[in-house]
């Protein structure tokens, strides 16, 4: 936990004092010294964790695994925009759209905007 807050606290402000109360050892040299390398401890295991986390991506990615956000257009959309845009027509808000038809109104907004853009 103090590792992570080192880099503050060994510089030093003065709301970082205040902050540091409970930790008074660091106003000795013996203490700052401690400081910095349980910071170092802390900044090494951010970087293995980090590490694992990349390397983790990278192996899925070698195994063909899509990663991020799917693309292209959901089906569920697809077989409500006629709705959707018989309720644009007959002048209901897409809040009303989307409370009707059991949807987000980020869904309704994207439906509209697909149907403008092809049109």
């Amino acid at each position: 936990m103090i590792g992570s807050n080192c880099p503050r606290t060994i510089h030093g402000s003065a709301q970082a004092e205040s902050a540091l109360a409970p930790y008074s050892y660091l106003s000795s040299p013996h203490g700052r010294m401690l400081a910095k390398f349980l910071y170092g401890i802390a900044e090494f295991e951010r970087d293995l964790i980090s590490e694992r986390v990349k390397s983790g991506l990278a192996a899925a990615r070698a195994r063909g695994r899509k990663l991020g956000r799917q693309v292209g257009v959901r089906p569920k959309s697809e077989k409500l925009y006629p709705k959707v845009m018989e309720a644009i027509e007959a002048g209901r808000s897409y809040r009303w759209i989307a409370r009707d038809l059991g949807i987000s109104k980020n869904t309704v907004t994207e439906i509209v905007r697909r149907h403008r853009e092809t049109a």
